[in-house]
């Protein structure tokens, strides 16, 4: 709903505004005058209208609506919105693509951010996730050169097929990311019509303190509809904005796009001796080893009223928790739980905090942060430090999440290797599981890619990562790059 703004137009310091249509001079045709401050005003405004655009998931677009829980998860977990089956609680998500920029195309082959902000009553509880279970990298220290590779080159200006086929040729951990992306699923045909995951592995404590690692899954209630490569090219030209419209109509329609919520709960002693490293982001936990439980229920029913304020200065962070859920020693999650609220600082601002779409609904945010842009005042003339004798916020003494067992020396190393741990079985097995119209499909938007390439040792080494994870996978993706490239 539009907010009524009948009345006379003002500055912004609430004066009125006697022509909004031409600068004053010096006489007639003259100089214009730097005194005419509503013009001053309005161009110093406009210059500053655009913030820093994320440096990914820049293109997006975010809706409100509820979470619902549905079942009683209390003996997992302390969280007061997951307490009582039956509870609502409040949530904004963003959805996005990763490379492109503001300008960019919905309908292009990327991985869709979903990212989920729980308004709880014991604060505001972040989930950054994607539209997959599974990413490129497993360390943090690798995500600005993985980024680098998808963005625009230095000398071209253009995203280049060498960059982006010569890191993921020498880091076959992302063999499995990039087998989903080129298949099927690597376009949505709308954000409705796609799954949404936590993707990382996150830690549940009950009130007992017991400590459980989950991770989550959102199932689209509307099904699975993905674009081919020809499809989605022919939709970026005609509307760029595609998935964005899609979602606001829908809501503006009543048909509330909702998604059904489910957990894989992992006891936390599973971990050490799990097959595999659990904390691996390139990886999933197969459903036979920890089954999908149904937790809830997510509708989006309500559209921003304003895309600047509400959908570009939202800020996501997982270091954003709440009693009873903590995160894992996932080194990618680790890295995030830095970066992400770094990134927000610089972009939007250190209150950023403050503004509607971000600030907390039902608690009072008791701090000894101060001052900054943006700040509100919000805490009068109260004491600004820790401890105090006049009354002022005080540690509860219980930490959100439970602690977990470390030993050794500090080093630099990848995570332990667990008895299966391979950064192929996983990319074979999801190849295996298409159908063959799927297959080929999946060899064609790959080839198609590869073939782009300028040397033949980079084009090589990615189809040798694909020939790993299933033989016949590498046989008619050699046959397809080379019929390409001649």
């Amino acid at each position: 709903m539009t907010v009524s703004e009948t009345g006379p137009l003002t500055t912004e310091a609430g004066a009125p505004v006697a022509d909004n249509q031409n600068s004053e001079t010096a006489g007639l045709g003259g100089p214009v005058l730097i005194q005419t401050q509503h013009l001053i005003e309005k161009l110093a405004h406009f210059n500053r209208e655009r913030i820093p655009e994320r440096i990914v998931h820049a293109r997006g677009a975010g809706a409100y609506g509820t979470f619902t829980l549905t079942r009683d998860v209390s003996q997992w977990t302390r969280a007061a919105f997951l307490s009582e089956a039956g509870k609502q609680t409040e949530v904004f998500l963003r959805f996005s693509t990763v490379a492109g920029n503001l300008g960019s195309a919905d309908a292009v082959r990327d991985p869709r951010g979903f990212a989920l902000k729980f308004y709880t009553e014991e604060g505001n509880y972040d989930l950054v996730g994607n539209n997959t279970p599974v990413f490129f990298i497993k360390d943090a220290l690798k995500f600005p050169d993985f980024i680098h590779t998808q963005k625009r080159d230095p000398y071209s200006g253009s995203q280049e097929a060498d960059n982006v086929w010569d890191f993921w040729g020498l880091s076959p951990e992302s063999t499995h990311q990039v087998t989903w992306l080129f298949g099927d699923r690597g376009i949505p045909a709308s954000y409705r019509h796609m799954n949404g995951y936590g993707s990382h592995t996150y830690q549940w404590s009950n009130e007992a303190g017991e400590a459980f690692w989950v991770k989550y899954h959102f199932k689209t209630d509307q099904g699975i509809k993905n674009l081919t490569q020809a499809e989605a090219n022919l939709l970026a030209g005609e509307d760029p904005d595609s998935h964005q419209r899609d979602l606001r109509e829908a809501i503006e329609r009543g048909e509330f796009p909702s998604w059904t919520v489910q957990v894989q709960i992992m006891p936390a002693a599973d971990a050490a001796t799990y097959r595999f490293n659990p904390f691996d982001l390139t990886k999933v936990w197969p459903h036979a080893d920890y089954p999908p439980i149904e937790i809830g229920r997510l509708e989006l029913n309500r559209n921003p009223e304003n895309i600047f304020a509400e959908v570009e200065q939202s800020i996501f962070s997982p270091a954003h928790l709440v009693p009873g859920i903590g995160p894992s020693p996932d080194k990618m999650l680790q890295g995030r739980l830095f970066a992400y609220g770094d990134a927000h600082r610089y972009r939007v601002g250190i209150n950023a905090d403050h503004l509607p779409v971000n600030r907390p609904h039902a608690t009072t945010v008791r701090t000894h942060s101060r001052d900054g842009a943006l700040y509100d005042g919000r805490h009068g003339g109260a004491k600004n430090y820790e401890p105090n004798s006049f009354g002022g916020p005080f540690e509860t003494g219980r930490p959100l999440w439970e602690p977990s067992e470390v030993s050794g020396t500090t080093q630099y190393s990848a995570a332990p290797t667990h008895a299966e741990d391979n950064d192929f079985v996983q990319a074979g097995t999801l190849y295996r599981l298409m159908p063959e119209d799927e297959k080929g499909r999946l060899i064609d938007n790959l080839a198609g890619f590869i073939a782009k390439v300028s040397r033949d040792d980079i084009a090589e080494r990615a189809v040798n990562n694909f020939r790993q994870a299933d033989p016949d996978f590498g046989k008619r993706l050699e046959a397809a790059v080379q019929a390409l490239r001649g």
